[in-house]
């Protein structure tokens, strides 16, 4: 199978290097940025471009890893090919690729969150995958495989809310540990002091519902602590709504 990935950002890049890394050929990279391409051209020791006129016909798999709100433009302009065109957004359905020049398409979506600069290992990464025909959802499955014990059909529907579940589990929590560390480095205490934290409260979830491990002033209904952590957080609104709100909710579970 020979695959084009079209973005060179965060998801992009890791899916190239896991596809490097199981030699399964990466024959071209399309960034709207020059510069973007090329690193990852480079990386993988393949073609870039950033002229859609020169995305090669020949592949066998297109890979959108571009932005929601760059993806349907992008889709618009890209040039008819006969092989088979997939994005990586959890957020969007399979049929964003109606209005564009593809007959086959589908969902390739590897729920993890990616850095391009750290390493990740997709065995234990479930991909989600959706496709418009029986044979290419097969086709996408044994791509997936090839990378992860966890080959998932889902549908749009459901892949949506499995993408919003997600933003609560990862973005909105590494938000808070950017919250947890400024309030720490403003008393110039190391935020990494967190860190054995995290790692356990991660880990707790193995074992145990995340119902069933919640602990702390607000599960407990520790009103006094819950009021002094709120008038220290007076000269910072949107931190003290952030705790109120969030004491409230689980409070309420």
């Amino acid at each position: 199978m020979k695959i084009v990935i079209i973005g060179a950002g965060n998801v992009g890049t890791r899916l190239g290097k896991a596809f490097q890394k199981k030699d399964i050929p990466v024959v071209q990279v399309y960034s709207r940025t020059l510069s973007a391409a090329e690193a990852l051209g480079k990386e993988l020791q393949t073609d870039y471009t950033n002229q859609l006129q020169q995305i090669t016909r020949e592949a066998d798999l297109y890979i959108f890893s571009v932005t929601d709100t760059a993806l349907p433009a992008l889709l618009k302009s890209f040039p008819a090919t006969n092989g088979l065109w997939v994005h990586t957004a959890g957020s969007l359905p399979m049929a964003v690729f109606k209005e564009s020049a593809a007959t086959r398409y589908g969902v390739f979506y590897p729920l993890q969150t990616f850095s391009k600069n750290r390493k990740v290992s997709f065995e234990h990464i479930p991909v989600f995958i959706e496709a418009n025909h029986p044979n290419d959802q097969q086709l996408l499955e044994q791509l997936a495989l090839s990378l992860s014990n966890q080959a998932i059909p889902l549908s749009s529907e459901k892949r949506k809310y499995l993408h919003l579940a997600a933003v609560f589990a990862s973005n909105f929590t590494n938000h808070l540990y950017a919250v947890a560390a400024q309030i720490l480095e403003n008393q110039d205490i190391d935020w990494r002091v967190l860190l054995p934290l995290i790692e356990e409260t991660a880990a707790k979830v193995q074992e145990l519902s995340p119902k069933e491990a919640q602990t702390g002033p607000a599960v407990r209904n520790d009103i006094p602590v819950i009021e002094r952590h709120l008038e220290m957080l007076d000269d910072s609104p949107g931190k003290q709504a952030i705790y109120r709100m969030l004491s409230r909710d689980i409070g309420r579970r």
